[in-house]
């Protein structure tokens, strides 16, 4: 009946019943078993997003959002009996105020797409992502979105001036505002940005620009141990104050697994054990030159490969972003993404080391990350599926003790809904399930997400 209804005003074309949903919606980065969903509906504009949700609440249809699927945490696969409703179809760039430096779009955009129409108009859309050219921009703002940049410019909120948003009634709330600054009431667009579409589906945004870099350097730096990587982060901090656009920090197991990729190499004669990659932006004045110099001279690094062209700092980068085509080798994957203070990562790395070896025969650990903003990654390839609540008790309960956090920026969906309770007080989650509640007591947004299995069914 749901289907029929959304058929007549979307178009029968946009709304396929449970025998004909692709199966490119019953996947995602994070290699779960999608269930049967009773169709999927994809509109095309604000409006239609609202007419397939008040119809949805009507009929207490739950309903699961997605945009380009890039996800690690299992929010956007279907469960059973759920809707999928896709904003691939809103994905317009509807304007650049090139006077401004602001950018409008629809949720459904590519982040390369948006990063090329900035670029077009001379500016820069400063957040950047491995999965660039297949993520959108609701799911960025969704899951308030990382990256290689924050370091410089900030997660994904703090390029979001004003957003328009449906809730799960249909109503919508249109916040586009322009401004940097706006003081008038709450903020709404921040109740929409990190909640993972339980609050309300975003379907278009008001994004902040930055200029073009002046000048970018890029270096892979040849490390011992994090004590030298924590070395050479701060000696660049203060050598270079602002110019830091990126830090990002690679162990031996990631090394020697993206050197191992069809076509790749390793950068270094001998591999080390660590290797940070470095971007600056700014300036020719020879600051990196001669602090890197510094570095080498006190034996802070051993190393260091500097990109003369942009072919070079793409070879560079193509290092980091590896991590995409390794992930893809693994036939079952956890990816922990967590957060702890910058002198605690190079502990929490060794003890996880020796956990999982000892307590997961098979597994296969690769831990890298932006360790300039706290944020560890572990691509953690399982010998079987049993071994997954183990894994997560062992990080999970590592990370707990160092007053760390779960999720650093890929959100909680599915897989971590589980253990919020480690990083969030009970208080906490209370006050996100009254938000929750308050604003779709039927809970048919995006349901069994963030913290449902936690405190019980909602």
């Amino acid at each position: 009946m749901v289907l029929a209804v959304l058929a007549a005003r979307i178009g029968a074309r946009h709304v396929h019943g449970p025998d004909a949903v692709e199966p490119r919606y019953l996947d995602d980065e994070s290699g779960g078993v999608a269930g049967r969903p009773v169709g999927v509906v994809r509109p095309g504009d604000t409006a239609e997003v609202a007419f397939v949700l008040a119809t949805c609440h009507a009929a207490r249809q739950p309903v699961v959002v997605q945009g380009g699927r890039t996800g690690m945490t299992r929010a956007a696969l279907p469960r059973d009996g759920e809707l999928i409703l896709s904003l691939e179809r809103i994905a317009a760039v509807e304007a650049v105020d090139a006077v401004a430096g602001t950018m409008t779009v629809g949720a459904g955009c590519v982040l390369a797409t948006a990063q090329a129409a900035a670029a077009e108009a001379g500016w820069r859309l400063a957040v950047d992502i491995g999965a660039r050219g297949s993520c959108t921009i609701g799911g960025m703002i969704a899951t308030n979105a990382g990256g290689h940049q924050v370091l410089r410019h900030g997660m994904m909120r703090d390029q979001v001036l004003g957003l328009e948003a449906v809730l799960a009634d249909g109503t919508v709330i249109s916040a586009m505002n322009r401004l940097l600054k706006n003081n008038s009431g709450y903020d709404l667009k921040q109740l929409f940005v990190g909640a993972e579409g339980t609050l309300g589906v975003v379907t278009r945004a008001v994004l902040r620009l930055r200029p073009p870099a002046i000048r970018r350097e890029t270096v892979l730096c040849a490390l011992g141990d994090y004590a030298e990587a924590v070395a050479l982060l701060g000696r660049l901090d203060r050598a270079l104050p602002g110019q830091l656009g990126a830090f990002e920090l690679m162990w031996g197991e990631f090394l020697a697994a993206a050197a191992a990729l069809p076509g790749a190499s390793s950068p270094f004669a001998t591999p080390p054990p660590l290797a940070a990659l470095v971007e600056v932006e700014g300036q020719a004045d020879g600051a990196l030159a001669a602090a890197l110099e510094s570095c080498l001279a006190d034996g802070i690094i051993s190393d260091a490969v500097v990109a003369q062209s942009e072919r070079d700092r793409q070879r560079l980068w193509a290092v980091r972003d590896a991590i995409g085509p390794l992930v893809e080798t693994m036939p079952l994957v956890e990816p922990f993404d967590v957060s702890v203070a910058l002198q605690a990562i190079g502990p929490l790395v060794d003890q996880l080391r020796a956990a999982l070896s000892a307590e997961l025969p098979g597994s296969r650990p690769l831990f890298f990350g932006h360790i300039a903003d706290g944020n560890l990654h572990v691509a953690l390839a399982l010998a079987d599926e049993a071994q997954r609540a183990l894994a997560e008790r062992i990080v999970y309960d590592a990370v707990g003790a160092m007053d760390g956090s779960v999720s650093a920026e890929h959100g909680i969906g599915m897989l971590k809904r589980a253990w919020l309770g480690h990083s969030c007080s009970a208080e906490e989650i209370a006050l996100m399930r009254r938000l929750r509640a308050a604003l779709d007591p039927k809970g048919i947004l995006n349901p069994g997400r963030i913290f449902e299995d936690l405190l019980g069914a909602e």
